[in-house]
Parts: C-alpha cells; sequence; structure tokens
C-alpha cells in the first residue's frame, strides 16, 4: 500500500528547491540595496515602529543611570563646577585670542585681495543611545534623527576632536560611523609642516592609519592632525590624531604612520553634529558644461522667435490664397457686354445666309 500524506500536510517544493529560492532572494536583496539602496524607505518605516520598542528596552538602564547621578556627593558637584569655570574662563581667552587672529586674518586677505572664506557652521546635541552588534563595524546610534534636522554625512565632534560621521539616518535616530571604522576617510593636515594626506581607520578599530604618505616626507612622532577641509564635509581645524609610530621601508614608496585619535571615540556620550555649509567654487568642467548648456538654450530660444514671425505671415498668405476663390469674380466692363451679343448676333444672321444660298437655283443659261 503507497503512503500518501493528507492534504493538509502536503509539503509541497521539495527543501533544496526553497533553498536555492531563498538564497537567489537574498542575494538579489543585498545587491540591490547595497548598489540602490532600494530598500531605504523599507529600513526607515522598520526603524520608526521599533523605536518605541527600543526605547522601552532601554528604560531600566536609563533609570539605574538616574540613580547613579542622584547619588553624587555634594563635594563632586563643587569640583565639577570649579573645574568648569576654569575651563570656560580658559576658552573666554582662546576666544579673544581667535576673534583678534580673525580680524587679522581677514585684513591680510583683504590686503591680497583673495576672497573671504563664506562658511558658516551649526551645531545640534545629541547623546548616544547604544553600539550597533555588528562586531566589524565601529558605530552608535544616537537619540536624534531627520525630524530633529540632522543630516546624512555631517561630522560629529566632541570636546576633544573629531568623533565620526552620520552614515544613516531615520526619523527618530540616526546612526554614527566612528572615526576608527575601517571604512571611514578623513582628510587630514600636519600642523607643524602643513602636510596634506587622508587617515583611515583599521579593522581593529585600536590605532589609526595615516596613507599616502611619501618616504621623504617630514612626519615624526607627535605631531598632531587636523582636518585639512578640503573634501567640504569637514571644517578646517578639528583635532583628529597624533603619530605614535613612523616605519620607513626603502622597498616600499610610501612609509607607514600609526596615529591614535586625540578624542575617545568609543568612551563619548555626548556629541555635537555640526551641519557644516561652506560655499567653494563651482568645478571648471561643470562650470563649463553648463555654461554650453545655457548658451545652446538662448541659441535655440532665439531660433525660435526668429522662425515664428516667418510662420505667422506664411499663415497669412495661405490663409488669403484660400479665401481668393470664395470671393466673387470681377465683372467684365460694360462695352465689352454689349459688343459680345452684337457680334454673336451677325455671326448667327451669316450663318443663316449661308444655309439659304444653295437653296436658291440658277436659271438654265443663266449667267452665274
Amino acid at each position: 500500500m503507497e503512503y500518501s500524506p493528507p492534504p493538509l500536510f502536503k509539503q509541497g517544493p521539495s527543501a533544496l528547491a526553497r533553498l536555492i529560492f531563498f538564497v537567489v532572494l537574498a542575494l538579489a536583496l543585498l545587491i540591490s540595496d547595497a548598489r540602490f539602496n532600494t530598500l531605504e524607505i523599507v529600513r526607515g518605516l522598520l526603524g520608526a515602529g521599533l523605536y518605541p520598542l527600543q526605547r522601552a528596552a532601554l528604560v531600566p538602564r536609563d533609570i539605574f543611570m538616574g540613580t547613579v547621578d542622584l547619588a553624587v556627593t555634594s563635594a563632586t558637584l563643587r569640583n565639577e563646577n570649579t573645574k568648569l569655570k576654569e575651563k570656560n574662563l580658559e576658552l573666554s581667552v582662546k576666544a579673544g585670542d581667535a576673534a583678534q587672529l580673525n580680524a587679522e586674518n581677514a585684513h591680510l586677505r583683504a590686503l591680497l585681495q583673495l576672497g573671504s572664506r563664506a562658511a558658516s557652521t551649526q551645531t545640534t546635541p545629541v547623546e548616544v543611545q547604544y553600539d550597533t552588534r555588528d562586531p566589524f563595524t565601529q558605530k552608535v546610534v544616537i537619540g536624534k534623527g531627520a525630524q530633529q534636522g540632522i543630516q546624512n554625512g555631517a561630522p560629529v565632534v566632541n570636546e576633544d576632536g573629531v568623533i565620526g560621521q552620520v552614515t544613516r539616518v531615520f526619523p527618530l535616530q540616526s546612526e554614527v560611523t566612528l572615526l576608527s571604522d575601517k571604512d571611514e576617510a578623513v582628510p587630514v593636515q600636519i600642523v607643524r609642516t602643513g602636510l596634506r594626506s587622508v587617515i583611515y581607520g583599521t579593522p581593529k578599530g585600536d590605532t589609526l592609519d595615516l596613507r599616502f604618505v611619501p618616504i621623504s616626507a617630514d612626519v615624526q612622532t607627535g605631531d598632531e592632525l587636523l582636518t585639512s577641509g578640503l573634501d567640504g564635509i569637514y571644517p578646517p581645524g578639528l583635532p583628529v590624531a597624533k603619530v605614535v609610530r613612523v616605519d620607513k621601508q626603502a622597498d616600499t614608496a610610501f612609509a607607514r604612520v600609526v596615529c591614535l585619535p586625540i578624542a575617545p571615540v568609543r568612551g563619548a556620550h555626548q556629541l555635537l553634529v555640526l551641519h557644516y555649509e561652506v560655499n567653494q567654487p563651482p568645478n571648471p568642467k561643470e562650470a563649463e558644461e553648463a555654461a554650453a548648456a545655457k548658451d545652446a538654450k538662448d541659441n535655440k530660444g532665439k531660433k525660435g522667435k526668429a522662425t515664428a514671425p516667418a510662420k505667422s505671415d506664411s499663415g497669412a498668405a495661405l490663409a488669403a490664397a484660400a479665401s481668393a476663390p470664395a470671393a466673387k469674380k470681377p465683372e467684365p466692363p460694360a462695352a465689352v457686354k454689349k459688343t459680345e451679343p452684337a457680334s454673336a448676333k451677325k455671326a448667327e444672321k451669316s450663318g443663316h445666309a449661308r444655309k439659304a444660298e444653295p437653296a436658291v437655283k440658277p436659271a438654265p443659261g443663266a449667267a452665274p
């Protein structure tokens, strides 16, 4: 007797066919999302829907941290207050020096006939909620998103220096890629020599790698690296890292420069998201293409305006020609009208006379 499962428990396609189908579907979704960001809207909707659950899961931690903050003694508060006053005084002195230097810089740029650096920077304070669970990346999640004005690509800093960059924005949250991530790159400049290069994170996330530095370059241990501002994303002058080791080998064209971040990348909780806007000059190639497109558009408009009167004149001529047959024909002159019947009558009389002549026969013997 052949065994067959009941209709309710039929298996359908085989397990191998289903495995292949879902593997192909997963690969297609991964490639399409990585190349074309097809699942960005779905990811945003899921993030907004799961936000209440995430906040509910963080409630015990927030209660514990609040309790710890309440347990702080008055002596600790006094010490922190004293440190903040000293820091405030130091920053006020630096702010005065910076204002004087900016005035001198503006005066010198005016003497040299150099354009002013028109740039504006706005800040948004945020707080780190939690770290991501991916062990191969260095990312954190902050508690503000698109509804609070956070933009994708905005730099993130704290009071010590650069922390990272916003790489993904949700309605109520944002994802920040830290400076130590292997895919993060920041254009920097050495303060002592002015040498520009690009600093990258490492797979381990504990150090930074300053790449594309020639062996002959003057790089020493202890050199401080600041943002160069050439990318238009990071404002110039932000502290990034310090050089801790320089390895120069004869068989390579570039030196290996190992750096450490100045700011505590993993230990920061209160951060600032910068909204940096700079009026950079346009790309010469793009400017030429835009000018050529504008000239072509203007020429096309001029040709259209020139052909419009010609088309209207030809249309008027065609309308006049079409209306001409419908008009009454001009009547001939009166003299022609009178002469035509007379001549017709004479022709008729001569015709009748010719017809009547053969009827009269001459007499016999008479002369013709």
